[in-house]
């Protein structure tokens, strides 16, 4: 409930802080100068119900469409130990994190990873992929696992749900007003919405929705130290490392779809202007502040 509040909270103070900004720079006199007659206040609450709601109805679904889009099979009854392994562990790092436990599933894929998701920290989902298993130690696996746990006990899902719906609004309140000002003051139309608008506006949002990622994909390669961290608290450094460092000898696996790439355990491949979209930070610089740790 209290990230449910925050949620929204987050929502108002950024209508608030825009309408501020506006006031002071009288940006809504500049355009009528122009000849733009756009309502600045109703666009405002329609790009943040529009940015808000779209990643508030993802994280809702979040554990739905993991377990449809992944395949996750659920472990209700342990059909062998290392079922019986994963739930135990589990259930002993969430309660050392102090939150409900989660489920647990496995998913197939060659590929050594797993994830994190869900809307509340007390009712979650963490997911190892069948290659993680097959191609790690239980050690290492161990960590990996304290790896989501800590990304579920920080609340990541819905910080990066909040991230994202801030710049969503961004995006389409700053594009909007950018198509009105070409359309008006630019093309001169006088009446309705001529095709400048709509390309304009089109255009717009493509590019501040590529600015917007990179924003969001920073404050991921953020979240991912602090998940180590938590990792290697509930595991060991050791562990953690060890982990991370089997990754590195898989050559950076393939990230996972979607918005569960930045609640994986592995990702942060590519360089230069490449590196500013990545949803983790590369393994050697993980494994790094690991080690620079006391």
């Amino acid at each position: 409930m209290m990230r449910i509040l925050l949620f929204l909270a987050t929502n108002a103070a950024v209508l608030v802080l825009i309408s501020v900004v506006f006031q002071i720079f009288g940006i809504e006199g500049i355009l009528a100068e122009n000849g733009v007659d756009l309502n600045l206040k109703a666009l405002l609450v329609l790009s943040a119900t529009i940015g808000f709601g779209g990643s508030f109805i993802s994280l809702a679904l979040s554990k739905f469409i993991a377990k449809r889009s992944m395949g996750v099979q659920v472990i209700d009854q342990p059909r062998n130990s290392t079922e019986q392994w994963l739930l135990s562990t589990v259930q002993r790092q969430a309660e050392e994190a102090g939150i409900g436990m989660p489920e647990v599933g496995v998913f197939s894929s060659p590929e050594p990873n797993a994830f994190a998701t869900g809307m509340r920290r007390n009712s979650a989902l963490v997911a190892v992929s069948s290659g993680l298993l097959q191609s790690m130690a239980s050690d290492e696996v161990e960590a990996v696992l304290g790896h989501e746990i800590s990304h579920v006990a920080n609340g990541d899902m819905v910080t990066m749900g909040l991230i994202q719906g801030v710049v969503n609004t961004f995006v389409i309140f700053l594009s909007r007003i950018i198509g009105h000002v070409v359309d008006r003051v630019v093309f001169k139309t006088e009446r309705g919405y001529g095709p400048a608008y709509y390309i304009t506006s089109i255009v717009a949002q493509i590019f501040l929705s590529i600015l917007a990622s990179m924003i969001v994909m920073w404050f991921s390669r953020r979240r991912e130290f602090r998940a180590d961290a938590g990792g290697a608290s509930l595991a060991s450094r050791q562990k953690m490392i060890g982990a991370l460092r089997a990754l590195q000898r898989k050559s950076e696996p393939e990230d996972l779809p979607g918005t569960l790439a930045a609640f994986g355990i592995s990702g942060g491949r590519g360089a230069g202007l490449k590196k500013l979209f990545m949803s983790h930070p590369p393994l050697e610089e993980r494994i790094a502040a690991l080690e620079a740790e006391d």
